[in-house]
């Protein structure tokens, strides 16, 4: 054989194997970032009953299936009805840190503002209402009902207490104090109450304004008027410049049905979870499995 048509050997760097699967980690890093650079999505994500199991443990994959929708490029952020004292921890248990996060069902958005590692967040849009009249209504039909407001601030006042809910840093005041101030959501937990007592009583008395979620006891979420998570997401989605065939939102109660609207009018893609009421998977265009079966994790996991 002629050696002189073959080419130089050069040399040969031997890695050790945990080298080696750093190696591969970052290449394949990189080529998710190039690949989809300019496909960008914006990820929405409900916490409870999509992102976490009941017990407040994370959906099986979750995760991993964010750090991979990450490093496509993709932002991947939450909006949820919990207040941002209760929303913010969840951004460590995704190890994510958004440019924004809806919270209080879309009458509080948060802006980050540091881009160190204990990232500083702000209020930037704030909607509220005068309470009065509904906490008025509602008492009369649910007298024996606990009640919570949340205020601008952040800041929280309860009458009683609310199982499930952390009142840490929270008030309590008597009832008639509730609306002496503007809000951003009341709160009305009535264990006596099913899921569907709260439906038939929003018909009933017509608080248009109204959004639910239901935990192992049932409440009842109100927010101002033509406020919910799909109008602040279109803040978002502009001030994030991501066009709006590109967004992808995910959830599984009647909280969510705003975004799923928002999200499908405008090009979108909406998701519920399989275990969502039937009102809810029929309003969204998709159904995955359910949070207990990784329903998340499977759609992020099949993005482009």
């Amino acid at each position: 054989m002629n050696d002189a048509r073959l080419p130089d050997s050069g040399e040969v760097e031997v890695e050790t194997p945990a080298e080696a699967a750093e190696l591969v980690e970052e290449l394949a890093e990189r080529a998710e970032r190039a690949g989809t650079a300019a496909e960008r999505m914006l990820i929405v994500l409900d916490i409870d009953g999509t992102v976490l199991l009941e017990d407040e443990s994370p959906s099986p994959g979750i995760v991993e299936a964010v750090a991979h929708a990450q490093r496509a490029g993709h932002e991947v952020m939450l909006a949820t009805g919990r207040s941002w004292s209760a929303t913010r921890r969840i951004h460590d248990v995704l190890e994510i840190a958004p440019d924004y996060a809806v919270c209080s069902n879309g009458a509080i958005i948060m802006k980050r503002v540091s881009d160190g590692d204990e990232s500083d967040y702000e209020r930037v849009h704030t909607e509220t209402f005068d309470a009065t009249e509904v906490l008025t209504l509602l008492r009369e039909h649910l007298p024996d009902a606990h009640y919570l407001v949340e205020l601008p601030d952040g800041h929280r006042e309860y009458t009683d207490y609310l199982d499930d809910w952390n009142l840490d840093h929270a008030d309590r005041v008597a009832f008639d104090q509730l609306g002496r101030r503007p809000v951003t959501r009341v709160v009305v937990v009535s264990p006596e109450q099913t899921e569907r007592d709260f439906v038939e009583l929003v018909d009933r008395v017509g608080l248009n304004q109204v959004s639910y979620a239901v935990g192992w006891t049932a409440w009842l979420d109100i927010a101002p008027k033509g406020v919910d998570k799909g109008t602040a997401l279109a803040l978002v989605r502009e001030w994030l410049d991501i066009d709006p065939s590109r967004v992808l939102v995910m959830g599984d109660g009647r909280n969510d049905v705003g975004m799923f609207a928002w999200s499908r009018e405008n090009g979108g893609r909406a998701v519920a979870m399989g275990q969502g009421p039937q009102e809810v998977r029929d309003a969204a265009g998709e159904v995955t499995a359910s949070v207990t079966e990784g329903g998340v994790a499977a759609i992020l996991r099949a993005l482009d």
